[in-house]
């Protein structure tokens, strides 16, 4: 019994932590659209901090290439997406929906954000925390609607469990009764 208690008090957490990982995301696209002026204007910040990266001795060489080529190019679909989508994924998260494939959406963008030469100790909060939902995520689907709607199975590689095999041999004691 006991042991139930502390497998639910561990989804629990995990739950906890899926909900506080979708709040970080919801809170950083809020506050892009917000307080660094995204929208109102646009392209200014992201330019900036993308020129920045290229100056950084931090930023590997092949992401300055990205940077160049692709993200400065596009800075203006960049900028409206980034927020749009952390906010999108921060809901997702919070309510249990594409949990995993909205937490390694979350993650890939985090590594763009850690290739641009920011490494930090929240950096490394977010990283653990998504690999926690990664690796334990039949967790991360209690209370979600990934579970409400069985979605969760479409994700959770479960093993084959062997077939038990039905004795044909009669029970006496059935036998007995019966005549």
């Amino acid at each position: 019994m006991r042991v139930l208690k502390n497998i639910t008090v561990f989804s629990s957490l995990i739950v906890f932590m899926r909900v506080l990982f979708g709040i970080g995301w919801l809170l950083a696209g809020v506050t892009k659209i917000t307080a660094s002026h995204w929208f109102m204007e646009p392209g200014i910040f992201l330019r900036t901090y993308l020129t920045e990266s290229l100056q950084n001795p931090n930023t590997p060489t092949f992401y300055k290439i990205f940077i160049e080529n692709i993200a400065l190019e596009n800075v203006m679909i960049l900028n409206y997406a980034i927020p749009i989508v952390q906010i999108v994924l921060g809901l997702f998260l919070i309510v249990g929906l594409f949990t995993i494939p909205s937490t390694l959406i979350c993650l890939f963008m985090h590594i763009n954000f850690i290739l641009s030469g920011n490494m930090n100790f929240m950096s490394l909060i977010l990283y653990t925390s998504a690999f926690s939902l990664i690796i334990f995520r039949t967790d991360a689907y209690h209370f979600s609607l990934d579970n409400y709607f069985h979605l969760n199975i479409l994700l959770t590689f479960r093993e084959n469990k062997s077939k038990k095999l039905v004795s044909m041999v009669p029970n006496k004691e059935n036998l007995s009764t019966n005549s």
